[in-house]
C-alpha cells in the first residue's frame, strides 16, 4: 500500500510539472515568437498605448466611430453575450431602444440601420464592425469633425479588411484602426 501511494504521488508530481507548468510554458514561449499576438496586439500612437486590435473599445463621443453594442463592460475583463434568443422580448426591447438611440445620435444617417449596430456580438468584445455600419456613421463623424462626408467615407473604404480568400467570414472594419487614422487625418 505504501509503495502504491509513493508511486501515485510521484506520478502526480511529474504530471503536475509536465502538464501544469511545462506545457503552458512551452505554449507561451511559442506564442512569443508570433509578432503581436501574445501581447494582445497593442496599438501605440505617439509612444502611448491607446488600445488593442483584438478588443472592442467603449463608445467615446460623436466625433469617433463606435463599435458594436456590448453585453460586457468593454474593459476586456469580462466577456459574454446576453444569451437572449431571437424571439426573446427583452432582446426585441433592447434592439428597439438601440434603434431609437442611434436614430437620435445619427439624424443624418441613412434610414436603414445595419444589424451589427443593433445587436451585441457574442463575446461582447468584438473590435470590428461591418463596412455598412462604418459608412452609416460617417455623416455624424463628418459633422462632429467639420469635414466633408466623402472624406470620411474614403477613410472608411481604405480601412475595410476583406474576408480571407473572399469567402471566409465577412468584410470588416477595425474600429480602433479607423479612429486612429481619423485622428491622424483631421486631428485628435
Amino acid at each position: 500500500m505504501t509503495r502504491q501511494l509513493l508511486a501515485a504521488t510521484k506520478a502526480l508530481l511529474v504530471l503536475t510539472l509536465v502538464c501544469g507548468v511545462g506545457y503552458p510554458a512551452a505554449l507561451l514561449a511559442v506564442a512569443q515568437l508570433v509578432p503581436g499576438r501574445a501581447a494582445g496586439q497593442p496599438v501605440v500612437v505617439d509612444g502611448r498605448e491607446v488600445g488593442s486590435h483584438l478588443l472592442g473599445q467603449p463608445p467615446s463621443g460623436p466625433e469617433w466611430f463606435q463599435g458594436r453594442p456590448s453585453a460586457s463592460d468593454a474593459s476586456g475583463g469580462t466577456s459574454g453575450g446576453s444569451n437572449l434568443g431571437p424571439s426573446n422580448p427583452e432582446l426585441a426591447a433592447a434592439v428597439a431602444d438601440r434603434r431609437t438611440a442611434l436614430r437620435a445620435e445619427n439624424p443624418a444617417a441613412p434610414a436603414s440601420i445595419p444589424a451589427d449596430a443593433l445587436t451585441a456580438s457574442a463575446s461582447g468584445l468584438d473590435p470590428d464592425i461591418s463596412p455598412a455600419y462604418a459608412r452609416w456613421q460617417a455623416p455624424r463623424v463628418a459633422q462632429a469633425r467639420g469635414v466633408e462626408v466623402d472624406t470620411v467615407l474614403d477613410l472608411v473604404a481604405k480601412h475595410v479588411d476583406e474576408a480571407p480568400l473572399g469567402v471566409l467570414g465577412q468584410d470588416r472594419v477595425n474600429v480602433l484602426d479607423l479612429n486612429v487614422a481619423l485622428a491622424a487625418l483631421v486631428g485628435g
